[in-house]
């Protein structure tokens, strides 16, 4: 068996987002805008948009945070809370936030 390891420091955060049809570029354009600013957060480590290659209406951050405290000063940034409660009901139709330990091989 591989030997393994379990950061348990820092948080791993996958947020999944289903565009309603048509609203794939929209919703890449609003969630594109938060980058620049949480990159500059002290606490941001990864911060990376992605759009599968399988259905193209799902935009998924990954995201990677030194600690938990930095990624809950993350999601309490105006930005972020202006997307989840104004912008996103326009522009998606399911979402999915799960939160993670990285686990090192």
């Amino acid at each position: 068996m591989t030997e393994y390891s379990i950061n348990r420091s820092q948080l791993v955060c996958v947020a999944s987002f289903l565009a309603f049809p048509g609203k794939e570029v929209a919703l890449i354009e609003a969630l594109g805008s938060l980058i620049p600013d949480t990159r500059r957060e002290p606490g941001c480590i990864r911060y990376e948009l992605n759009q599968s290659r399988d259905e193209p209406r799902r935009i998924t951050f990954v995201e990677k945070f030194v600690d938990v405290a930095a990624f809950e000063t993350h999601c309490a940034k105006d930005a972020i809370q202006e997307y989840f409660h104004k912008v996103m009901p326009a522009l998606v139709e399911s979402f999915h936030v799960e939160t993670y330990h990285e686990i090192i091989v």
